[in-house]
């Protein structure tokens, strides 16, 4: 008895099958991205010099949309005084808080708050020109509501000029700064 061995043999696939193949693939990561980046993430873009010296004009961040705002994090958010901008600053003060300012040095519900992120060459070269910036305020931060600063306080227009912030108005934490390159940091 012998076995027959049947042969079987693939046709090549055809280039316009390949082709649809990759376009497919590639409208199905599109869209993937696309839900991304509406619904949970955020790419932005840093334009001022508020931030410095955390952040520099034309860093590139990632950010997280669902969030639960915390004192420090840097967040993005829509101007109170600029229809259709955005800033970044960070949360300083909690609903409830009472923030007392006086010779820039801040206290937070009767404690020196430590702000290790400032960068005072920045403050130096500034009082350099003779131009007084020492800042100083009291505020207690309504419920509901936060109070955000730029790093570069002499320049930064932050809730000193604008006043708290509501909630609804924070859009998202800053999570990762992704350029320049040399700078990838997580925050």
């Amino acid at each position: 008895m012998t076995k027959k061995k049947i042969a079987r043999t693939e046709e090549p696939e055809s280039f316009g099958k390949s082709v649809l193949q990759v376009l497919g693939m590639t409208a199905v990561i599109l869209v993937i991205w696309y839900f991304v980046f509406s619904l949970v993430l955020s790419n932005d873009r840093v334009f001022g010099p508020s931030m410095q010296p955390t952040f520099e004009k034309d860093d590139r961040l990632i950010s997280i949309r669902q969030f639960t705002p915390a004192r420090n994090d840097i967040v993005v958010l829509k101007a109170p005084d600029a229809p259709n901008a955005l800033y970044i600053k960070r949360i300083v003060g909690l609903p409830g808080d009472r923030i007392v300012a006086k010779n820039d040095r801040m206290y937070i519900n009767g404690k020196l708050y430590p702000e290790p992120y400032l960068n005072n060459h920045f403050k130096q070269a500034d009082r350099a020109t003779g131009k007084n910036y020492t800042f100083n305020f009291k505020v207690t931060v309504p419920k509901g509501y936060y109070w955000v600063m730029g790093d570069h306080r002499d320049i930064s227009n932050d809730s000193r000029y604008f006043g708290p912030v509501k909630r609804s108005s924070l859009l998202s934490q800053v999570k990762l700064r992704y350029w320049p390159i040399t700078q990838i940091a997580f925050f």
